[in-house]
């Protein structure tokens, strides 16, 4: 019955509330997803929980232990869902387990010059190049601390963790202080912090995941948060892009176990083009990481490579359009997934069908 009213849940969305939301302001996809965050930081700090009555995952026995962490639920928000983390009071009502927020840098930042963001409607996918806009890792401290949130407490209802990427206009030779002052900011608000070194689109990012910069990032990373808090320092996760290479993957896994890092998120957006169908292909052009539908089983292969060569454990996110990604996904050994594409496809239905799934 509960998988009967999913599906006929994201039938209706996908039917009738998607496209009334798709031609919003001008069918400008940025200014759309801008507006229903908006919506959600309102509605979520209404009180009495009235949004998503009924939704949280809360004592549904479906909880993880991860890194020290009780997620209540499996599914979570994808970073830059919720980039400043306007909406944190409303992801819990929503039925997700846990919401990573940002990408924020340490510096605030435009990102990339608009229009950067497409959608490919016909291949369940988006092509993004937004370059990391947000307001600062200062400013998202700043809110969270206002609704009184620390790291452990669950004042918001779920976990949260909060990824962390370079400023633009910082050199690539002084990336580790770059993230170390984000870290400074936001260890105790974080039940756990993220690496973003995958993203496509802030020039040279993808190149910390080599050698001996991922080797020096992590390490400072560890360090620094066992400086912040010595007797128990807020777990590091580190993000890796899916147009790595096996060697390469394999190399990031041994540097991240030798850092002490806490585990893996696979994967972030692609720069492969090769999954867009029809009149999605005209968008093939346009400079960006590529999201949804045409990454599901690239990230699902590059989860079940992590776990086949690590005891790290594993968020896996990238391509999760249906309870059944979310499944194969967890059957490929993923302990928690991620939405972000599916979620804007989809809608809550999504979270509902994966929140159903049985837990094994």
């Amino acid at each position: 019955m509960d998988e009967m009213l999913t599906r006929a849940l994201l039938h209706g969305y996908r039917q009738v509330v998607r496209p009334g939301l798709f031609r919003a302001r001008g069918g400008d996809a940025e200014k759309i997803h801008e507006d229903m965050i908006r919506a959600l930081g309102i509605a979520g700090g209404l009180p009495g929980g009235v949004l998503g009555a009924g939704s949280s995952v809360m004592g549904t026995g479906k909880g993880v232990e991860l890194a020290g962490i009780s997620f209540p639920g499996r599914v979570g928000v994808a970073a830059g869902l919720d980039k400043n983390g306007l909406a944190a009071r409303a992801w819990a009502g929503l039925g997700f387990g846990f919401a990573e927020l940002g990408t924020v840098t340490a510096q605030a930042q435009p990102g990339n010059p608009k229009p950067r963001v497409f959608r490919a409607k016909q291949s369940d996918a988006v092509i993004n190049r937004m370059g990391f806009n947000n307001e600062g890792a200062a400013a998202l401290a700043s809110r969270l601390d206002g609704w009184g949130v620390r790291r452990g407490n669950a004042a918001l209802g779920i976990p949260l963790g909060i990824s962390l990427g370079k400023t633009k206009v910082t050199p690539l030779e002084g990336a580790v202080e770059d993230y170390l002052r984000s870290l400074r900011l936001l260890a105790d608000k974080a039940d756990y912090i993220a690496i973003n070194i995958s993203s496509p689109n802030t020039p040279g990012l993808r190149s910390l995941q080599d050698g001996d910069a991922l080797r020096e990032l992590t390490r400072a990373l560890v360090a620094e948060a066992k400086v912040l808090n010595p007797s128990n320092p807020v777990p590091i996760f580190v993000k890796v892009a899916p147009d790595l290479t096996w060697d390469a993957l394999y190399e990031v896994i041994g540097t991240c176990e030798l850092a002490g890092v806490a585990g893996l998120i696979a994967t972030n957006t692609t720069l492969d083009r090769k999954g867009l169908k029809g009149d999605d292909v005209r968008l093939a052009d346009e400079a960006g990481g590529l999201s949804g539908a045409p990454l599901t089983v690239r990230s699902r292969a590059m989860v079940a490579r992590i776990v086949q060569h690590s005891s790290l454990p594993v968020m896996g996110v990238g391509g999760i359009m249906t309870p059944a990604d979310a499944q194969a996904m967890f059957d490929a050994g993923a302990s928690l997934v991620q939405v972000y594409t599916g979620f804007i496809y989809n809608g809550p239905a999504l979270v509902r069908g994966i929140n159903a799934l049985p837990h094994n």
